[in-house]
């Protein structure tokens, strides 16, 4: 297997900055996933939970907003209003918001189990060594 690449300094800082504001916002168990050579549609993908409709919306709601101040526009967005799952889609960066239960039904960390882990707040630390 070849060594990826490093992520790029503004695939970083988007990343992170998307990390830091689901944070902001109480986001729980936020997870990024490396997809780069693994998904032909986005190369990095953040799932995390909210602990209600209403903090999943918020929490989306929220992301939304503060991306568009830093000049990062979602190319599309799904669930907004439903408080169930979100998805926010900044093309290189797709971003899933869930309530727990949904979650864990769809087990999108299941399903790209062989994509690397650049971060992971249930453990605590960033995985490959390109934390923000």
């Amino acid at each position: 297997m070849t060594e990826k690449k490093p992520l790029a300094a503004e695939d970083r800082k988007k990343i992170f900055l998307i990390k830091d504001l689901l944070e902001e916002k109480k986001a729980e168990e936020i997870v990024i996933l490396d997809l780069r050579g693994l998904s032909s549609v986005t190369d990095t993908m953040i799932v995390a939970s909210g602990n209600s409709d209403r903090h999943v919306q918020s929490v989306s709601e929220f992301l939304s907003q503060e991306m568009k101040k830093h000049d990062y526009i979602s190319l599309g967005s799904d669930g907004l209003q439903s408080g169930r799952w979100a998805l926010l889609d900044y093309g290189d960066v797709v971003v899933h918001v869930f309530y727990d239960e949904i979650r864990r039904h769809y087990d999108l960390e299941g399903v790209w189990r062989d994509a690397p882990v650049i971060y992971d707040q249930r453990q605590a630390v960033g995985v490959s060594g390109i934390e923000g």
